[in-house]
């Protein structure tokens, strides 16, 4: 496997990429293809005394920044790292991409380079969300779609359950819909016509679910639009961040709590890193015709690690070739077909 990563891409490039890169290639056989600005990586590299062989360099002269509108920027920035990396992709080089960059220009440049899988309306960003018994749940849209239709919400529950299965291994998993309440008939036109097509799919529909319930599993994969995952996502990671911070302070009041903390410190690391979303590796851009995974923007090495350990299985376990797969059939029955999907997802009854 060939994997491609926009080494110019988020708040802490080049140095970290290039080191959590490195980190990687030390542990898997892959070929990783860093692209950016070969000076600078070069420099990066030489700070490792055993640089593996798997580590490739591709040379871009530009880079795309935050603060850069996303369609100007993949038109007017060809020779950036991220549309590179992406384009390494179409060309057939590489079989992954991924990227810590611009949200927004990583979607744009994607559909532009790569197109869109058949059938599917918008792609949507999908994430892994933590859960208190160590177990993963998936969160579909995470940021790409401030507004949706009940249609394209129904294909992010499809290619979450999808990706639940294949990449994160729950067998059958449950699909929620997240609203202001539990009962049917809660929530704007949307998604009470939403709830409906859901009922109707042949994917395993549990109900609405309020987002005070979600840290607790009641799913394995929650479906919202875009503002409201990016919120839920956001929201969660503050309250993550303020409740460490509330914990430090308790254990240092006092010498009996600072005997406490130590007592404790064992179950308090396992505690951070299942909080930590640099363990859980990159969101993927599901409805992309092509492996093109989003790292958070901050994104340390760990973190750029496990995107590219983690990220392998989207390509393994042909992701998107089986949402294509289930996406066509599901015209065809539409159409007035017989063909009923293979993997039983995504279909109307």
């Amino acid at each position: 496997m060939k994997i491609a990563i926009d080494g110019m891409g988020g708040d802490n490039a080049p140095q970290e990429i290039v080191k959590g890169c490195v980190e990687a290639a030390k542990i898997i056989d892959d070929d990783i293809y860093i692209v950016g600005m070969e000076d600078a990586i070069r420099k990066e590299l030489k700070k490792d005394i055993s640089v593996p062989g798997n580590i490739k360099i591709v040379n871009a002269t530009q880079v795309v920044t935050g603060e850069d509108q996303p369609v100007k920027a993949v038109r007017t920035k060809k020779d950036s790292s991220m549309v590179k990396a992406i384009s390494l992709v179409r060309e057939g080089i590489c079989d992954a991409v991924i990227s810590g960059g611009n949200t927004g220009a990583l979607m744009a440049g994607s559909l532009f380079i790569l197109g869109r899988i058949k059938g599917i309306e918008r792609p949507a960003i999908g994430t892994v969300y933590p859960q208190a018994d160590g177990t993963p749940t998936f969160l579909v849209d995470a940021g790409a779609n401030a507004e949706c239709k009940p249609s394209q919400l129904l294909q992010f529950a499809a290619m979450g359950s999808i990706y639940m299965e294949k990449v994160l291994g729950v067998e059958n998993p449950s699909v929620g819909l997240v609203n202001i309440g539990t009962e049917e008939h809660k929530g704007t036109p949307v998604l009470k016509e939403t709830y409906q097509q859901l009922k109707e799919s042949s994917l395993n529909f549990c109900g609405n679910v309020e987002a005070r319930d979600i840290p607790f599993h009641p799913c394995d994969v929650f479906v919202c639009d875009g503002f409201t995952g990016n919120n839920i996502l956001k929201l969660t990671e503050g309250m993550a961040q303020r409740y460490v911070a509330l914990l430090t302070d308790m254990f240092k009041s006092s010498f009996i709590t600072k005997m406490s903390a130590v007592a404790l410190m064992g179950r308090l690391k396992e505690l951070k890193k299942l909080m930590d979303y640099s363990e859980y590796g990159a969101a993927p851009l599901l409805g992309i015709k092509g492996a093109v995974l989003k790292m958070h923007g901050s994104s340390k090495a760990n973190a750029v690690k496990n995107a590219i350990i983690k990220g392998r299985a989207y390509v393994e376990e042909n992701v998107v070739d089986i949402i294509d797969q289930n996406v066509a059939r599901y015209e065809q029955k539409k159409a007035g077909g017989e063909d009923q999907p293979e993997e039983g997802k995504g279909e109307e009854k």
